[in-house]
């Protein structure tokens, strides 16, 4: 079982989140997309554009946040953070 927790966070405050879960055998990458359009999908957002540092960050720690800058149109918070809760291999 594969779990992404999406959380929208603005002024060091929560105000959504949604754990997306994923059971294919699909590539841990492929996992990770799925996971976030459907969560954007599901929170009614565009899906946010990865940069360079975005990436390695979620290779180091599996964890990253995504700014507004991150997003095409305006978004209503400071940022959305994606975490991997649970993985199995």
């Amino acid at each position: 079982m594969f779990r992404l927790w999406v959380k929208l966070i603005d002024d060091n405050h929560l105000i959504k989140d949604t754990v997306i879960c994923d059971d294919t055998t699909d590539t841990r990458t492929h996992k990770v997309m799925n996971a976030i359009e459907k969560a954007c999908y599901e929170l009614d957002l565009s899906k946010p554009i990865w940069l360079d540092t975005t990436v390695r960050d979620f290779q180091r720690h599996s964890k990253c946040r995504f700014t507004r800058d991150a997003f095409i149109e305006q978004v209503p918070f400071d940022y959305m953070e994606i975490q991997v809760i649970e993985e199995e291999y």
